[in-house]
């Protein structure tokens, strides 16, 4: 499975409003539980691992990749991708404020991998992630996301 398959369009949201952290992490969760994607609990896990281990979850300026367990409750494969506005701080201080939210929900540790790569491939170059702070359309961000799959499943 790769980025193609993980991502459905009906996982991505845009210029969503949240409290806090926590609000931001349910409310992204909530894209894959409406999908059927992932059980409720696997936000409660979610949230769980970024209170006891912090925010590693920042993993780079604005970008977060909250994610649980396979046994926290995923039922399918999934990445979610909802951007945040006003973006949020979530305790990073070198990375915070998240205005970027990737939910990744693994079926096991060969999607983690696949999953992980491909998005790496995309938050990896600046102009990328420029256009997915600056746009409004769930469509442009599905095709921002997309295009580096051919070129990393092809490596």
């Amino acid at each position: 499975m790769n980025l193609r398959d993980l991502l459905r369009p009906q996982l991505v949201d845009v210029a969503v409003a949240a409290e806090d952290w926590e609000d931001a992490v349910r409310k992204a969760g909530s894209l894959l539980v409406a999908d059927d994607a992932i059980e409720p609990r696997f936000i409660d896990a979610m949230i769980q691992v970024a209170k006891d281990l912090g925010p590693y979850i920042v993993v780079a300026p604005g970008i977060a990749l909250p994610h649980a367990r396979p046994e926290d409750g995923v039922k399918k494969g999934s990445i979610g991708i909802m951007t945040l506005d006003p973006p949020i701080p979530f305790g990073n201080e070198r990375n915070d404020p998240v205005f970027l939210v990737v939910t990744l929900a693994a079926f096991d540790n060969e999607q983690h991998v696949t999953g992980l790569a491909e998005m790496a491939a995309v938050l990896g170059e600046e102009n990328l992630v420029e256009r997915l702070r600056a746009t409004k359309d769930k469509d442009e961000i599905l095709e921002i996301m997309l295009s580096k799959v051919d070129n990393v499943t092809e490596t």
